[in-house]
């Protein structure tokens, strides 16, 4: 990879990825091919080392490929602020010697809320219909602001609910109880009254210092990426809009169906008598 070229008439950095010029983008940070602006090589899919970035190049495509091949080269660039010093400079309306003097993770992650994590120990909390919640990573929760009798909401018990797809947890919710409430799904023929659906991001997007701190990684890992946050709302979702409308539905087919299929035996005559 070559450095240090500019786009004529404007301050874009130009750097040469195996043989094609991509301009540096740190408004998004990202990497747009010089004559194909809609090739982006986008900062969520290279891999953080601190103080730069790999990831996987395919010359054919001039992109990560979805798939790793053998064939492919691995990249690495420094970090935006040595890219482009100039162009962090006048996102964040700094000299160019303040930039110099800074790394990514200073302007990529909010470093009050990562000082209240780290440094004060304040855990993240949720909003979970009207009532704060601690993401307590060490207790492996959700666990409820004054509210001692409450069990919580478990992770490993709402493992089942969580969706790859959406990176988030969709769970029924005991708004009086502030648990989560396993529903008997093989009997569900209506709509539950007394429960609510709740949507909430994954625990490592909750508490990534929390996450990274249980599973032994430097507490930094992955922050760039993810970002810390000191507060969450989870988002109450219309049972009509989940997967139970589809179950119940399912149920009462095969109530239906059960029903048609009981035979009522014919009473048994008395006959005539010899």
């Amino acid at each position: 990879m070559n450095q240090g070229t500019e786009k004529p008439g404007t301050s874009l950095q130009v750097v040469d990825i195996e043989g094609t010029n991509f301009y540096v983008d740190v408004s998004r940070f990202q990497l747009i091919e010089m004559f194909d602006s809609k090739n982006i090589i986008p900062f969520h899919k290279m891999e953080d080392y601190g103080d730069c970035y790999r990831f996987d190049y395919n010359k054919t495509i001039k992109n990560i490929p979805e798939y790793p091949n053998r064939r492919d080269t691995e990249i690495e660039i420094p970090e935006f602020v040595v890219l482009d010093p100039g162009g962090m400079a006048k996102k964040y309306k700094l000299s160019i010697e303040e930039v110099k003097n800074k790394t990514d993770f200073d302007f990529m992650v909010d470093q009050k809320e990562f000082d209240l994590r780290v440094n004060q120990g304040r855990l993240p909390t949720i909003d979970i219909a009207g009532h704060i919640f601690y993401v307590d990573m060490r207790m492996d929760k959700l666990r409820p602001k004054d509210d001692f009798l409450s069990n919580g909401i478990g992770f490993e018990e709402i493992d089942p609910y969580f969706s790859d797809e959406r990176n988030t947890y969709l769970i029924p919710y005991d708004p009086k109880k502030h648990e989560f409430r396993e529903l008997d799904y093989d009997n569900l023929l209506k709509i539950p009254k007394d429960l609510i659906a709740v949507e909430f991001p994954f625990q490592q997007v909750l508490d990534p210092v929390g996450w990274n701190r249980q599973n032994g990684w430097d507490l930094k890992q992955d922050l760039k990426h993810i970002g810390v946050k000191g507060h969450f709302t989870a988002q109450v979702v219309d049972w009509k809009q989940t997967y139970i409308v589809a179950i119940i539905n399912t149920n009462l087919e095969r109530r239906k169906e059960e029903k048609k299929e009981i035979k009522i035996e014919p009473k048994k005559g008395k006959g005539r008598k010899m």
